[in-house]
C-alpha cells in the first residue's frame, strides 16, 4: 500500500495526475472516489484528477489531451520569448485527437519530433523549438532558438544534426549561432544584417562588454525589457557609456520597445552614425 495520502502524492506530481498513473502507483479507484468526495481532489476531462488549486496552464493542457508547447513551453523552460506572446496558450495535441473548441488556445497538431513520456504536460526543448519554427516569424524564432543555445540546452552542432521535418526548422538550424547575449540582440543583428556592415558581438573594451560593435568605434548597447525600472542598473549604464565616450567611441543605446516596435528610429540612428564616419577610427 502507498505510504502517502493520495492528495499528497498528487501534490508531488505538479498537482495533477492521470488515473492510469494513480492506479500504477498502488492507489485504487476507491481512493480516487473518496478523495474527490471529500473535496481533496477533483476530476478533469480525459481521466485526469487534480488538486483543487492547480496551475491553470497544466489544467488546460490536460483537459485538451495534450501538452504545453511552442512559446508557452519555451517560457517555462526559461527561454527568451517575445513579449506579448503569452496571451494565448499553445498546446500540442495528437493528430488523431478530435477537434477542439478552445478559446485563447493555439493548437499544434501532429506527432512530436522527439519522443515524450505519455503523460508529460510540457514538451521537451527540441519539440518546443520545432513548434516555434512553424509558429513565429523567422527572426523571432531564431531568437528563441539562440536562447536555448545560450542556456546550454542544445548546441549549434547538435541542432544541425537533428532531422528536422520542416524547411524553416532546417533553415534555422543553419542560421543560428552562439554570439548573441539575448533574444533582443539576435533580432537586432538580423535586422542589421542586410546592410553588410562590419559587426562584432559581445566585444570587451577596457574590461567591459559591448553588445554590438560596428566597425571600430560605433558601440551599440541593447537593453532588454526587464532593464526598465532598475535604477542601479541605469546608473551603471550611464557610467559605462561615459567611459566609452572618453575612450573615443560613439555609443548608441536602444531598448526593447525601440528594437521591436520602432526599428525605423534605430535604423536611422545607425545609418546616420555610419554616414558621419562614427564607426571609423578618427
Amino acid at each position: 500500500m502507498p505510504q502517502l495520502r493520495l492528495a499528497d502524492w498528487i501534490s508531488a506530481h505538479s498537482g495533477l495526475a492521470h488515473r492510469s498513473q494513480v492506479l500504477a502507483s498502488g492507489y485504487s479507484d476507491h481512493a480516487i472516489r473518496s478523495a474527490v468526495r471529500c473535496g481533496e481532489l477533483r476530476r478533469l476531462p480525459r481521466g485526469w484528477v487534480a488538486l483543487r488549486d492547480i496551475d491553470p496552464e497544466f489544467e488546460a493542457a490536460a483537459s485538451l489531451g495534450g501538452r504545453l508547447t511552442c512559446v508557452t513551453a519555451a517560457r517555462r523552460h526559461g527561454l527568451w520569448v517575445p513579449r506579448g506572446d503569452g496571451s494565448s496558450l499553445h498546446v500540442r495535441v495528437p493528430a488523431t485527437s478530435s477537434r477542439h473548441d478552445a478559446t485563447d488556445v493555439v493548437l499544434h497538431w501532429g506527432a512530436p519530433l522527439a519522443p515524450v513520456a505519455r503523460f508529460a504536460l510540457v514538451d521537451p526543448t527540441l519539440n518546443v523549438l520545432e513548434a516555434v519554427a512553424r509558429c513565429l516569424p523567422f527572426e523571432q524564432a531564431r531568437a528563441v532558438w539562440e536562447s536555448a543555445i545560450r542556456r546550454g540546452d542544445v548546441s549549434v552542432g547538435f541542432l544541425r544534426l537533428v532531422r528536422w521535418r520542416s524547411v524553416i526548422a532546417r533553415q534555422l538550424a543553419n542560421a543560428v549561432g552562439s554570439d548573441s547575449d539575448s533574444g533582443l540582440e539576435t533580432i537586432f543583428i538580423d535586422r542589421l544584417r542586410p546592410y553588410g556592415l562590419a559587426v562584432r558581438q559581445q566585444v570587451w573594451i577596457d574590461g567591459h562588454p559591448v553588445d554590438v560593435l560596428i566597425g571600430e568605434r560605433l558601440a551599440v548597447q541593447i537593453d532588454g525589457f526587464e532593464h526598465h525600472g532598475e535604477v542601479r542598473r541605469r546608473r551603471k549604464d550611464i557610467r559605462d557609456d561615459a567611459r566609452l565616450v572618453l575612450l573615443g567611441y560613439t555609443v548608441l543605446r536602444f531598448d526593447y520597445q525601440q528594437v521591436m516596435f520602432d526599428w525605423r528610429h534605430v535604423e536611422a540612428s545607425i545609418i546616420g552614425a555610419v554616414a558621419q564616419g562614427r564607426h571609423l577610427v578618427a
